[in-house]
């Protein structure tokens, strides 16, 4: 499994790409809210002949999810997430235009995500794990046989989620972070939803939130 990543909109948030050798690639939390941005996008899947069959957000928050009906436009796929963050992804057009967003275009899920079902495409198979604390129905994906985490915004180099936001809780988070991520071996590669890449033991022994 290959993962690309892109930083896109005022949030810089990240994008990812998951694609393996059969062409076949899930979108995961598109931020690209810019027509530039997804022409970029779209120019890159299109460059390297995949074919997109999934699309996923780890969590609802706005900057997670301005390119979700971009991607349904353009692609006609399933698209998934909790169902816990449900509410969190309905409530995004009532405060984007006080963000300055008021282009942004809702989305609805086709389907939810189940903790214990693997999500499957190509010859990959992703694990859910279900890790509130940063929004309620958060969840990371886990790629066993490359070591590698798709985290959102649950643990970054250095740092955690915020908890400040509706639905969020530092308590939880941090429970999270224990059981679903610091149980992974520490060569893991984290790919969160803000920043540079990390591994798993790194944070466990670096991380300042962690100790």
């Amino acid at each position: 499994m290959t993962v690309s990543g892109f930083t896109f909109n005022a949030f810089s948030e990240n994008t990812y790409l998951l694609h393996d050798a059969t062409g076949e690639c899930v979108v995961i939390d598109p931020g690209c809210y810019e027509r530039a941005e997804q022409e970029a996008l779209h120019s890159f899947i299109t460059q390297q002949g995949l074919r997109v069959v999934l699309l996923l957000n780890t969590h609802c928050h706005i900057d997670h999810v301005f390119g979700n009906q971009f991607i349904l436009d353009t692609y006609q796929v399933p698209f998934l997430i909790h169902e816990a963050d449900l509410a969190t992804l309905r409530s995004v057009p009532a405060y984007a235009p006080s963000y300055g967003f008021a282009r942004y275009t809702p989305a609805e899920p086709t389907s939810f995500l189940q903790v214990g079902e693997p999500i499957r495409f190509g010859t990959t198979e992703l694990e859910v794990r279900f890790t509130p604390g940063h929004a309620p129905g958060h969840v990371v994906l886990y790629h066993a046989p490359t070591s590698t985490v798709i985290g959102g915004d649950v643990l970054f180099q250095g740092s955690i989620g915020r908890t400040d936001l509706p639905g969020g809780d530092y308590a939880t988070l941090i429970a999270s972070i224990k059981s679903e991520l610091l149980t992974l071996p520490d060569d893991t590669v984290v790919y969160p939803g803000h920043g540079p890449a990390t591994t798993v033991g790194q944070e466990r022994n670096t991380n300042p939130f962690l100790r």
